[in-house]
């Protein structure tokens, strides 16, 4: 699965690397790339592994808003 996701309150290298960091130690993803000037994460996943929401609460568990 490929998603997208709108992503407020980052700011900087730190946030990039905490989101990054945090959801590609996830099982079942594979690549996660956050553009910090647009505020989106893309996710790439096996949905048999992860869900989009646990995706979801591991952003917001960085202090990240997912909209």
């Amino acid at each position: 699965m490929n998603e997208t996701l709108k992503v407020e309150g980052m700011s900087c290298a730190h946030c990039v690397n905490a989101v990054e960091s945090s959801v590609g130690e996830l099982q079942g993803v594979s690549t996660v790339k956050v553009d910090l000037e647009s505020g989106q994460v893309a996710v790439n996943y096996d949905d048999s592994k992860t869900s989009l929401g646990e995706i979801k609460e591991t952003i917001e568990d960085q202090g990240y808003d997912v909209v």
